[in-house]
């Protein structure tokens, strides 16, 4: 969307009035009156057309704005279809059963969400992806969680954080590759930087955790579910097949489209040569989802989902939400506030309270975390050289402020995909999300003393 800028901006009251607006509507509909966020997202576009035909943009500039905002998610909108095909195909395989199953067996002693934040996190870091450790390894948790009838909203938080630690930390995921290539750092350099912050909050988060975990052994309480699960005679050894798939083409840093869907095929092959369902209702489940046959009928709710029909509804607010993005750059909104705050940082302190404030802001008002990342990236790229700070701050400061954000935005892409996964909406988990919380509120703390920030002179020393 960086082209997005029309010849002349708005005045930046006017600019920050107009966002404050569409903030303002969004937010009384989803946290006021309840609505699902489409409705509200439609209303701030009408707005901002109207704002745009007032200020002379004629239809056809606005209604580009708006495609080119929402082209921009093609992507991540490609990669949702597949994920649906992946939950369905991983159920009628085994393979989330069998993590449910291994789950079942760590969850019923102590430390129950630490441990769930614990585990999230290490295979977020070895798949690189929040989405598919929420959609594997979460799914088995919020399992979990329903059947032992815990809270689903601290149970998703500890799974956000988990996975989103992954993908902050970890080489393969394309936000920490975005972000270090955005501002040119090395890629590991940038990730030993992050350490500074992330590790205090993983410990933070762990330990609150720790005190929100129930005392009492559940065991006995899981015995009806894990007699459902091997009932429904999906779970197998050869279940573990597409988890292996994944892994591999993970380590071998294969595209996250074509993971997802060779990793989806095989376990079809799996399901359909093992008899578990007939070829034509697998490959219909695809897009309808996996309906599970159990006694338990608590475990047939949680075993029938997936397929691309459930993904409808997060995939048509991520269009609203990135085509609400385009209009923000087209009628200069945005640009206009990003100039503006360009100007006023003189010092190291002042850049990176800037540079974390405004990708917080990108992330609430786009909801997209790329644009976070890349915005941000290049409009303070300057300024970090100017007061004499290491660009390694900057990747780390996109990262706190920019990444970990985008899942607690009830409209932003992670948000919409994560509350439809995971079946707890953004505002629920929000406050359990205590990795997501903690990381913006370290690097703007660590900002405002000079701590941890690496000067220019001496990234060049360690370099050298």
């Amino acid at each position: 969307m960086l082209h997005l800028q029309p010849k002349k901006l708005p005045g930046l009251a006017e600019s920050i009035l107009m966002l404050a607006l569409v903030l303002a509507v969004i937010s009384y509909f989803i946290i006021g009156v309840g609505t699902s966020p489409h409705t509200p997202i439609l209303i701030g576009i009408l707005i901002l057309i109207t704002y745009g035909l007032i200020r002379k943009f004629t239809f056809d500039n606005l209604q580009h704005g708006m495609i080119q905002g929402a082209q921009s998610g093609m992507a991540a909108v490609l990669l949702f279809f597949v994920i649906g095909i992946l939950i369905a195909s991983w159920m009628a395989s085994g393979t989330i059963p069998a993590l449910m199953d291994v789950a079942f067996s760590l969850t019923g002693g102590p430390w129950l969400y630490a441990l769930v934040f614990a585990i999230t996190a290490i295979t977020g870091v070895a798949l690189g992806s929040s989405f598919t450790t929420a959609a594997t390894v979460g799914v088995a948790f919020i399992g979990v969680a329903q059947s032992m009838d815990l809270s689903l909203p601290i149970m998703a938080g500890a799974i956000v954080s988990g996975a989103f630690f992954g993908d902050k930390m970890s080489p393969l995921s394309d936000t920490t590759n975005l972000a270090s290539t955005v501002v040119k750092v090395d890629l590991f350099e940038h990730i030993k930087n992050m350490t500074w912050t992330t590790l205090p909050a993983f410990v933070i988060t762990f330990i609150l955790f720790i005190f929100l975990s129930p005392d009492a052994n559940q065991e006995s309480a899981l015995s009806p579910f894990e007699q459902g699960l091997a009932e429904t005679g999906l779970i197998h050894w050869s279940s573990w097949i597409p988890l292996v798939v994944l892994i591999l083409f993970t380590v071998t840093k294969q595209p996250a489209f074509i993971s997802l869907a060779v990793t989806s095929i095989t376990a079809t092959v799996i399901a359909g040569v093992r008899g578990t369902m007939e070829w034509g209702a697998l490959f219909g489940s695809w897009f309808s989802g996996f309906q599970a046959e159990s006694g338990n009928e608590a475990v047939t709710e949680m075993l029938s989902r997936g397929g691309m029909n459930g993904m409808f509804f997060t995939i048509s607010i991520v269009i609203l939400a990135l085509a609400l993005g385009g209009l923000l750059f087209t009628t200069g909104i945005i640009p206009s506030i990003l100039r503006n705050v360009q100007d006023g940082l003189r010092t190291a302190r002042s850049a990176t309270l800037a540079t974390a404030f405004t990708a917080i802001g990108i992330n609430i008002s786009v909801g997209e975390q790329y644009l976070s990342i890349l915005l941000t990236g290049e409009a303070f790229q300057d300024i970090y050289e100017k007061t004499g700070l290491a660009k390694k701050n900057l990747s780390r400061t996109l990262e706190d402020a920019g990444t970990v954000i985008n899942p607690l935005v009830p409209w932003s892409v992670c948000g919409v995909f994560l509350s439809g996964v995971l079946g707890v909406p953004v505002l629920e988990y929000l406050p359990f999300a205590f990795f997501c919380l903690l990381s913006p509120i370290l690097t703007i703390i660590f900002g405002f003393t000079g701590k941890t920030l690496t000067k220019k002179s001496e990234s060049k020393a360690e370099a050298s």
